[in-house]
Parts: C-alpha cells; structure tokens; sequence
C-alpha cells in the first residue's frame, strides 16, 4: 500500500513538473508573471466595452461591428505585421504596443467616468486597439520561441493559454459586478492600469538569455511568400482552412453571450460575466491538459474541431442559464484546446525565419475573420435568436471537419515537439 501511495505521488509530482516545466526558465517566467496580470484587465475591457456598447445602442448589429473594427485591422494589415516582426526586436516592439494599449484604456475609462462617451467614440478607440493588435498578436506568440527551446513550445503555448483563459474566468466575473455597482468605466480604468504589470515583466527579462534568430532581411514580396509558405505545407493549409472557419462562424462569443445573457436567459451584465467566467473556466482546464501534451497532431485537431462542433450544438438548446453554465465550460475546454493546438501546429511547421509571417497568418485568420463574422453572426441572433448563433457555429465546425478529412489522410506521421521545422519549398 505504501509502495502504491508512494508511485502515486511521484506520479503527480512528475505530472506537475511536465505541464509547468517552462517556468523553470527565468525569462518565461518573467514574462508569464506580468501577462498574467495584465490579462485579466483585458477581459474586464472587453466585457466593459461589450455591454457598453448594448447600452449605447440596444442593437445586436452594433455589438458586431464594434467586434468587427477591433479586429478589422488584422484582416487589412496583419500579414505585412508579421512581416515587420521578423524584421525587429521583438520584445521592444511588445513593450511598445502594451504602452499605447493601457493609453487607449485610460482614455476610454476617461469618456465614460466624464460622461461624454458616444457609440463612435467608443467605435474609434475599438480601431485604435486593433491597430496595435496587428503588430501586437504575432509579436507576442512569436516572441515565446525566444524565451523557451523547441521542445517547449507545446508547453509554453498552453501555459500562455491558461493564464489567458484564467483572466477569462476573473475579469469578466469582476466586471460584471463593477458595471453592475460602480460604474462600466471603472472596468476600463483597470485594464488601463493593469498593462504596468506586463511592462515590468518586459523590463526584467534579460535579453543575453534570449535564443534570437538573425532577422529576416528587408526584400520585396515578403508578405507573398508567407502565403505560399503555408499553401505548400498541407498540414499547414489545413490548420489555417479550420482556423478561417472556426474563428469566422464559431467564435463570436463577444456578440451571442451578451444576447444569450439578456434576451433568452432574461439577466444583466452578472449574467453575462458568469457565461464568460463559465467558458474561462473550461478553457482553464483545456489550457493545463494541453500543457501536460508532448506532442501536436493534425489529427488531434480535428478531433477538437469536432468536439467544438458538437458542444456548440448541445449548448443552442440548453433549456435552463444552470444547464448553460455547464456546457459554457465545455465549450471553453473544446474551444482552447483547439487554438491551442493550431498555432503550436504552426508555430513547430514553420521554420525561424518564417514564424512571425505564418503566426501574423494565423492571425488574419483568428482575429481577422472578426470583422466578418461579427456582423454576420450579430445579424443571424437579431433575426433568429442567441441560440441560432450557437448553432451555425456548431454546424460550420462540423463542416470544415468533413472538408479538410481528406486532405489529412495523406499527412500520417505526427509532429512530435522535437521535431525540426519543415523546410521551405
């Protein structure tokens, strides 16, 4: 019995020590500390912004194209951001961009608490973020392939997911009750102060401890050669075709759960806070079981996509907020797990040289699908309901599953996490 209780805890111990093993590297760390502050003042901005706009306006639509001008950016710019990445320091250019991100916070947090907002204040300030994000996005996710080795990435990714998703399960909770009791633009002042975290992180890493790669030289048709990149690696045309369709159709949480929140479940800004917090939740523990991952496979992203398909087909016909909640965390688990394995996909098929360009991809296709898919879906929950959102989510996903079957039957043998960049065709 003693033998068994004593396997048991080396098990866990081992467990532990597997699915945190990036923090055991300075600069990670440092970094990792300040970004988790930080994201927890970002959700607590985007709850804030959400139902303030559904104040300004009382319009679906609104909550749409709000989304959609925060990421409109990305889907013009982001390619040649990527570009820009591979050319410069990365850790100065993520210092900067988290800089003018707290400017925009204070800023808004100044218009609401002086009452002078208006819907195209609030429109503008969305524009302004996003044009940071262009360069903000690819910096950071290409930034970690400096921090840890290789064989790390896998596990740095999903540990940069579960803070991310922590802040998910906090902020939105905390904004709820600031809008509800104080005022929405106490959320905002917050966020605004939370971004010096992030700064001193930054500050404190020690760039002698950094694995740099020589910067891509300045030549013409860089962005160009990002695209043929990817379209010349089936498994990475693959991964980017269910990240358009996921990210267009599936992932508009920012429109549906305020409307799922007031209209069908007939609550306010706390319930609106408990269904993000509730996906927050899941993708916490979607984040901590793709830590503990040594290996990314194709095939296991098909399966999320699957899982994400299926979930949101059961959460369109929740018949009660209780019910909700507990599929909310489902939803979080499926949804993490596959961004989470996408761009690490990506991250281990691309060699150095190529990774800012193929992660700003990523991005055009992650965030910049928004502007897209956020007035489409606001559209569809005007016209329809909240819970027809879900469900063309769910049925997108499970398409794009069936779409891209083929095409991953020719790809047999897994990318370990050792593995070494695919080489440029």
């Amino acid at each position: 019995m003693r033998r068994l209780g004593g396997s048991l805890v080396d098990h866990l111990v081992a467990a532990r020590r597997r699915t945190f093993r990036s923090l055991a590297v300075p600069n990670y760390r440092r970094f990792f500390v300040g970004h988790a502050v930080s994201v927890a003042g970002t959700w607590m901005q985007r709850v804030a912004q959400d139902w303030l706009v559904l104040d300004l306006s009382d319009s679906a639509v609104a909550l749409g194209v709000a989304t959609a001008l925060q990421f409109l950016p990305t889907l013009l710019l982001g390619l040649w951001g990527g570009v820009l990445v591979d050319r410069i320091d990365r850790r100065r250019a993520i210092m900067v961009t988290q800089a003018v991100s707290a400017l925009l916070a204070a800023a808004l947090a100044a218009l609401v608490l002086s009452d002078a907002v208006t819907l195209w204040m609030v429109y503008a300030l969305a524009l302004g973020l996003g044009l940071v994000t262009v360069v903000d996005v690819p910096a950071r996710h290409a930034f970690i392939t400096e921090m840890v080795e290789p064989e790390n990435y896998v596990n740095a990714q999903a540990l940069n997911s579960t803070v991310h998703n922590v802040g998910r399960l906090v902020g939105p909770a905390v904004a709820g009750l600031l809008i509800a009791s104080v005022d929405v633009g106490a959320a905002f002042a917050i966020n605004a102060l939370s971004f010096a975290a992030v700064l001193v992180g930054l500050v404190r890493v020690d760039p002698r401890q950094l694995h740099r790669r020589p910067p891509a030289p300045r030549e013409r048709g860089q962005a160009r050669e990002g695209l043929r990149y990817v379209w010349h690696h089936p498994e990475l045309r693959a991964c980017m075709l269910l990240v358009a369709v996921v990210a267009l159709l599936g992932q508009n949480f920012r429109v549906v759960l305020p409307l799922l929140a007031r209209d069908t479940f007939g609550g306010g800004p706390e319930v609106y806070g408990w269904l993000t917090s509730a996906l927050g939740a899941g993708a916490v523990l979607g984040a901590l079981a793709s830590a503990a991952r040594a290996s990314v496979t194709a095939w296991s992203l098909l399966v999320w996509t699957g899982a994400f398909a299926a979930v949101n087909l059961i959460a369109a016909v929740a018949p009660a907020l209780g019910i909700a909640l507990v599929v909310m965390v489902g939803l979080g688990v499926a949804n993490i797990c596959f961004n989470t394995l996408a761009r690490t996909l990506l991250q281990l098929g691309a060699e150095p040289t190529m990774q800012g360009r193929v992660i700003a991809l990523h991005g055009i296709v992650f965030l910049g699908s928004t502007p897209l898919g956020g007035p489409i879906t606001g559209w569809i929950c005007e016209q329809w309901g909240a819970r027809a959102g879900l469900l063309v989510a769910g049925i997108s996903a499970g398409l794009a599953a069936l779409a891209v079957l083929p095409q991953l039957r020719r790809v047999r043998a897994p990318q370990p996490a050792e593995a070494q960049p695919a080489p440029t065709p």
